[in-house]
């Protein structure tokens, strides 16, 4: 069995500075420790008084019985370290996602809660799914967009949750389209907008496959004012038109979304491919700006999360 002193009190130092940082910004779900300790291979979040654990892999083998007890040992050690009940302490190991993996229930039922963001309500669960219902690295993204949409129409693409539209309709959204292929999020979009009080008659749920979705909406003449744009690095679904592999169709992708742009309009696009080039040469005209660096949050600053970029029509 492994010494877990040193994740011990990593983690216990992480979270007492990051507590007091969350506090300061009035965020409750944040991430603490992501492999810190090399031996030690986790991402840990914060959601409001439950921690998510995620074990990357590493290829490193152990047998059944010494992996489980090597398990039982960092929820314990993490339960001791943050000061919550073990009960509170969730642990999925995240191997490469393939195809629609992060759709996959994980075989746990798990509870859905609520947690606050930017004065904002979203329903997370921890446990039935590989994602918990809300990607914590564009905290700061989402806030850009709520700041930018008074009196747009906003197109919300690969939606997930609808966490990006929660925020465009706080801000002001004069209709919203959000667009995914899951009806498990779908639904989930759809309880976090009535959480949040938000009118269903200005904002649509649209379950499709973002590539027929775009097709129709240019061949139709549909304009936006703000879109924002965060595909799967892979997906080889059997309800989509055929494989989406991001580094080799974001030019399309992007494209269709121009088309549907106003003059002046914007668009966020964002991937978490740690390989991806953008091929600007193969967009058409429209500024580009990476504003990775600005939509990074603190909490994650050591690590390239994602790719983020501003695209003006």
């Amino acid at each position: 069995m492994s010494d877990f002193s040193a994740f011990f009190n990593r983690l216990h130092k992480n979270a007492r500075h990051w507590g007091k940082w969350a506090r300061r910004q009035s965020v409750t779900c944040y991430r603490v420790y992501d492999r810190d300790v090399p031996e030690f291979p986790l991402a840990v979040d914060i959601y409001h008084d439950h921690a998510h654990l995620q074990e990357f892999d590493t290829g490193w083998k152990m047998l059944d019985d010494e992996y489980a007890l090597w398990v039982a040992a960092a929820r314990q050690h993490a339960a001791e370290a943050l000061d919550l009940p073990l009960q509170h302490i969730t642990y999925k190991l995240r191997a490469r996602q393939r195809g629609e993996s992060q759709y996959e229930k994980t075989g746990a039922a798990g509870d859905d809660f609520n947690v606050e963001e930017g004065g904002h309500r979203f329903i997370v669960n921890l446990d039935a799914y590989l994602d918990t219902g809300l990607f914590l690295d564009h905290r700061i993204t989402r806030r850009m967009v709520q700041e930018r949409a008074a009196g747009k129409r906003f197109l919300n693409l690969f939606a997930y949750t609808g966490s990006f539209t929660v925020y465009a309709a706080a801000g002001g959204a004069s209709e919203s389209v959000t667009v995914d292929m899951s009806n498990t999020y779908q639904d989930w979009s759809k309880r976090n907008f009535a959480l949040n009080h938000m009118d269903l008659a200005r904002h649509q749920l649209v379950r499709a496959d973002v590539f027929t979705y775009l097709d129709h909406a240019v061949s139709v003449g549909k304009k936006f004012d703000l879109i924002v744009m965060d595909p799967p690095s892979f997906s080889n679904s059997k309800k989509m038109q055929g494989v989406l592999d991001v580094q080799r169709d974001h030019p399309r992708l992007i494209n269709a979304c121009l088309q549907l742009l106003a003059p002046g309009g914007e668009l966020f696009f964002s991937t978490n491919l740690r390989s991806f080039k953008l091929e600007a040469a193969e967009l058409k005209s429209g500024k580009v700006q990476d504003i990775s660096a600005r939509t990074i949050p603190e909490d994650f600053r050591n690590k390239k999360i994602h790719y983020c970029w501003l695209i003006t029509a």
